[in-house]
């Protein structure tokens, strides 16, 4: 098994991909202890997110990609083309490069840190990270850091959250004339909503499968802002002009037929809906509807793209921090291949003082010289130490140069031909 990492992101495939194999919040725990507790993986950690599923692991790719199929009913051959897949030197530099946001649609966006930070606390929780993983991102963390300290990658970034409000007003002139309801109350939400809420619209509802989380967004909104629960959305949707979802529910909870009832009762006023969630949570028929503007996560691209040749030039100095963090990681993983190999030796050394130490002492205790037991110690320990060594020269004889050179550099013997 080697570290390695399978994924796919919104480069490299749409969200109708995307979301059939996203993992949801709540299956997340589930779905990480059963890939790690699989014969394909050893230690797992699984990033996803609306933009990408990752699956970070030490184990064998192939069989990682066979249970990623199996886990979403998904035949294998219908996902290959979709997939990246990285070896353990590329697996290191692309998990610095996601958590600096250098592989993300918006560049330089932070969020994506905190995201990986979640996966690997649930990771954690599930055992199915353990020295390896852990190292790789304890590590990670630390360069994104720095990277983010050191550069302005994430200056004049525009978010999704900000994003979103520059949508509706290419709708909807002013948002202090809007009411505007949001569908779940998590993270995304809590960031667009703070958007949304810096300009004063007239009305803002939190709907969500509980209350008490509803009504604590709805508190720190510090603005007209009421919660509601999901069941009260088909007699309610009418009423809002920007309707923003982003849940973590499987299958859609808003549907055609709720839009297009909501939509009469408006008398065919516009309505902005912006869905963030993958899976989606509104049918993808509803974009059909006249009346009804519908936008995913992948229709932001253009918006999120302003101000980015600026932070390309930034990018490009955190690349080159991110290429030398890369470097100083890998070689101290091959360093620590060799720990195992250096405590074998010592303890051998050990053995070998130990040994001939007891020796010296019985003859002490026989009347021997001190003189005498030193040179039988020093000759006896000399013959051990280099009787290994002796008998691979003497087996690699002229034809193995690789052993006579190793040998040769061991004992600083520049002279040994």
């Amino acid at each position: 098994m080697q570290l390695t990492a399978v994924g796919l992101n919104h480069q490299t495939a749409p969200l109708s991909i995307r979301e059939k194999l996203a993992f949801a919040a709540a299956s997340l725990p589930e779905a990480v202890h059963s890939l790690s507790s699989s014969d394909a993986a050893k230690e797992a950690v699984i990033l996803s997110t609306c933009n990408r599923t990752e699956l970070y692991c030490i184990g064998y790719t192939e069989e990682i990609i066979e249970w990623l199929a199996k886990y979403h009913d998904l035949p294998t051959d219908e996902i290959r083309p979709y997939l990246y897949t990285f070896d353990s030197h590329e697996t290191v530099r692309h998990a610095f490069r996601v958590a600096c946001g250098l592989d993300s649609m918006v560049l330089g966006e932070p969020q994506i840190l905190g995201q990986i930070k979640d996966a690997v606390r649930i990771a954690q929780e599930q055992g199915s990270i353990n020295g390896n993983l852990n190292i790789l991102f304890q590590k990670t963390f630390a360069v994104a850091k720095e990277v983010r300290t050191d550069t302005a990658v994430g200056e004049n970034s525009v978010s999704m959250a900000s994003a979103s409000v520059k949508m509706a007003e290419q709708i909807f002139p002013d948002i202090a004339d809007l009411n505007i309801l949001f569908i779940g109350a998590g993270e995304m939400i809590e960031l667009v909503a703070t958007y949304f809420a810096a300009k004063n619209p007239r009305l803002i509802t939190v709907a969500n499968r509980t209350l008490p989380r509803a009504q604590e967004l709805c508190d720190k909104l510090s603005v007209n802002a009421e919660p509601c629960l999901l069941s009260q959305l088909p007699d309610i949707m009418h009423e809002y002009d920007v309707i923003v979802s982003s849940t973590a529910s499987p299958l859609p909870i808003v549907g055609k037929g709720m839009v297009e009832r909501a939509l009469k009762k408006r008398h065919h006023m516009p309505v902005f809906m912006l869905d963030l969630a993958v899976p989606r949570d509104i049918e993808e028929e509803v974009g059909e509807l006249n009346d009804a503007y519908l936008y995913t996560v992948d229709d932001m691209h253009d918006i999120v793209r302003s101000g980015k040749e600026a932070r390309q030039k930034a990018a490009a100095s955190a690349e080159a921090m991110v290429e030398e963090k890369v470097g100083e990681f890998v070689e101290w993983q091959k360093s620590r291949q060799s720990v195992p190999l250096i405590r074998a030796l010592r303890d051998e050394g050990e053995r070998a003082r130990r040994q001939v130490l007891e020796n010296a002492m019985k003859q002490l205790a026989k009347g021997a010289s001190a003189e005498e037991v030193l040179e039988r110690l020093s000759i006896q320990l000399t013959n051990k130490l280099l009787h290994s060594p002796t008998r691979a020269l003497n087996k690699a004889g002229s034809s193995d140069s690789g052993i006579i050179d190793t040998v040769a550099q061991i004992y600083h013997l520049d002279n040994h031909e």
